[in-house]
């Protein structure tokens, strides 16, 4: 098939299978999936992979859900989080987060951006790729998995743990506005805490207040993220760093006692002109010289166990990362989308971490995003997708491979 036979047959299965798609995404909000547990949309979706005759359908030691068509050479894994954040309380909301809503168009529900909303049209698009006979060469991997709590842990497993799988090439799907993404900055989590001693309140000065020591450090944050603001180690593409004080704890005899320990917590949003050492390094020189042995920073690490038991400690520490867009993984993104709408849209990256922290920033698998809807919904109360972009990002999934094929030259 030439190229545009190729977009004539691809539209005309997504066409033949709008419906279905649509129905899968609200069936698989509507089932909840906060802290990390997927196991029931991630047998919902496996279903659906069986139904469509993927060759393989598993879940691996984490418990994400994996689905694979072919055998060839070239690996693309093709990257949805099934997880999503919680809904904080119920009665805060206008309409059920679950049960969702359609209007103008759009599916209002925890999960319809972030990011349930690419897994149809990555599951539904693979199949649509082999019917047509456009995966020669490659074993594509439909990825459903846990991103919440730990950016690119679960990549990570998959790679090093179970199967042992290194794909040559990742799309993920995280909202994108249905352009071609190609990076985001790191971060890195951070745990600050001051020692101090402790006394009874009615006489404090007898104690040594630790949250009085760490009120010139948290200023000084602030102060930080200011200059950032303002252009300080600022990326031409990936944008400004910044830092902010996330979470805060005092340990105290009781209400009436000056604190000993107080501990805040930081996030810490990096770029690639910055090192990870380099910025622990600036960090700790926030503190001033006389008061270097009683306040210490400390990285934080994730070693909580997955919903299946699976431990895979980790630092928390994530990469920034860019592709250049000279990269044939790129290229073929942006002929896919000229190919099937006629258009040339703007490169973007996430304001936000995803799994590319892993598979671009510590791998090196070369990655791009593309993904419905907007990713300034993600996490609130009006987080949506348009259904519309939801049926059309099948589209792309199905002819990227080909697109890449070509971009290769094999």
């Amino acid at each position: 098939m030439d190229l545009q036979e190729q977009v004539d047959k691809i539209k005309g299965k997504v066409e033949q299978h709008g419906e279905r798609i649509v129905q899968f995404l609200r069936e698989i909000v509507a089932i909840p999936s906060m802290n990390g547990q997927i196991g029931e949309v991630g047998e919902h979706i496996q279903s659906e992979m069986r139904r469509l005759g993927y060759d393989e359908v598993r879940f691996d030691k984490m418990g994400n859900a994996i689905g694979r068509i072919g055998d060839g050479p070239k690996v693309i894994v093709f990257d949805s989080h099934i997880d999503t954040v919680g809904i904080g309380h119920l009665s805060d909301w206008e309409w059920d987060p679950f049960v969702g809503k359609i209007e103008n168009g759009r599916l209002y529900a925890r999960g319809a951006c972030d990011e349930k909303g690419s897994t149809p049209g990555m599951v539904y698009g693979l199949a649509i790729a082999r019917d047509l006979g456009l995966l020669e060469g490659y074993t594509v991997y439909y990825f459903g998995n846990m991103e919440e709590w730990c950016d690119g842990l679960a990549p990570n497993a998959f790679v090093e743990v179970d199967p042992g799988l290194r794909p040559d090439f990742v799309v993920i799907g995280e909202p994108t506005k249905m352009r071609v993404y190609r990076g985001h900055k790191g971060r890195i989590e951070l745990k600050i805490t001051a020692y101090g001693r402790s006394a009874h309140a009615a006489s404090h000065y007898l104690g040594d207040n630790a949250v009085y020591k760490m009120m010139a450090i948290i200023t000084q944050i602030r102060e930080l993220d200011r200059r950032m603001r303002f252009g300080m180690g600022a990326h031409p593409i990936q944008g400004h760093p910044s830092i902010a004080v996330t979470d805060v704890s005092a340990r105290t005899a009781s209400i009436n006692a000056v604190p000993d320990q107080f501990t805040i917590y930081v996030d810490r949003r990096i770029t690639s002109n910055e090192t990870r050492e380099e910025v622990i390094a600036q960090i700790k020189g926030l503190i001033p010289d006389y008061l270097q042995d009683e306040i210490y920073v400390e990285e934080l690490f994730y070693d909580s166990p997955s919903y299946t038991g699976f431990v895979f400690p980790v630092s928390k520490y994530y990469p920034a990362w860019v592709l250049e867009d000279s990269h044939p993984l790129v290229q073929a993104g942006q002929a896919t989308v000229e190919a099937l709408w006629g258009e040339q849209r703007p490169l973007g990256t996430w304001d936000f971490s995803t799994n590319g922290t892993y598979w671009a920033g510590k791998a090196g698998i070369p990655s791009i995003g593309f993904g419905p809807g907007d990713e300034k919904t993600a996490h609130t109360m009006e987080e949506n997708v348009p259904l519309d972009e939801v049926v059309a990002a099948t589209e792309f999934y199905a002819l990227l491979p080909a697109m890449l094929r070509k971009q290769l030259g094999s």
